[in-house]
């Protein structure tokens, strides 16, 4: 018989805290500063294709995408996606999300290792994202002696992604500080300051990411050593 356990919702309830805080640091923050313009005038679109051209990138595309905050490198296909407010955007919130993308398109043509990994970690972590509502909410009921370990491999997938995305994600906003600041897009003070906490802002969803899938992880692994022991 499957038992209500609390220390399972104390854990639910408090990623999930955690996740909406991180989400609302961001956006507080990208509100804010969006509204502080940058003395260059130059766009976000302006700045990424900058950087790009900076660096010996010819064959990464910048385009614009619906949806705030929908900004990604695109590795496969070779693009540089910003959301419209970024890629029209002259404010040091846009150039900070645009430089910070670019700096992943740079990771990718220095084949950094971290990049590299989490490219090729996509394809399993997907599918592992796709089995953990069908285990949690049909095999886990049929069978939790199954269940249980199959989850705790599957969230062990997911943490070791969201860990492998710590030091690509810190790595590309260390460098879109670097490289505004070296080209002049965002001028010392005022303006960098405020980039730099949008910036740091956005890294606060990675973490709380890896924070929620690491404790996950963690309550199957104690169910699994509980039910090893309820066996002997």
């Amino acid at each position: 018989m499957i038992h209500f356990d609390p220390l399972y919702l104390i854990i639910m309830l408090g990623t999930t805290a955690l996740a909406m805080w991180a989400s609302w640091r961001v956006k507080a923050a990208y509100n804010r500063y969006s509204q502080v313009p940058a003395m260059s005038g130059l766009s976000g679109a302006q700045i990424a294709q900058r950087i790009l051209d900076l660096n010996n990138i010819h064959d990464v595309e910048v385009v614009p995408t619906h949806g705030l905050l929908s900004d990604h490198y695109d590795p496969q296909n070779k693009k540089l996606v910003l959301c419209e407010e970024n890629f029209y955007g002259t404010n040091v919130a846009a150039l900070g999300v645009a430089a910070h993308e670019a700096g992943h398109a740079i990771q990718h043509k220095q084949l950094y290792a971290p990049l590299q990994w989490r490219m090729a970690a996509v394809g399993i972590t997907t599918m592992a994202g796709q089995a953990i509502p069908f285990i949690g909410f049909g095999l886990f009921y049929l069978a939790p002696k199954i269940a249980i370990p199959a989850l705790a491999i599957c969230f062990g997938i997911v943490m070791v992604f969201q860990l492998i995305t710590l030091p690509v994600e810190f790595d590309a906003t260390a460098r879109a500080k670097r490289i505004l600041a070296h080209t002049g897009a965002v001028a010392p003070g005022q303006e960098t300051e405020s980039m730099g906490k949008v910036l740091d802002a956005a890294a606060l969803t990675y973490v709380a990411a890896f924070i929620s899938s690491l404790a996950t992880f963690l309550y199957y692994i104690l169910q699994m050593m509980g039910g090893r022991r309820d066996e002997e």
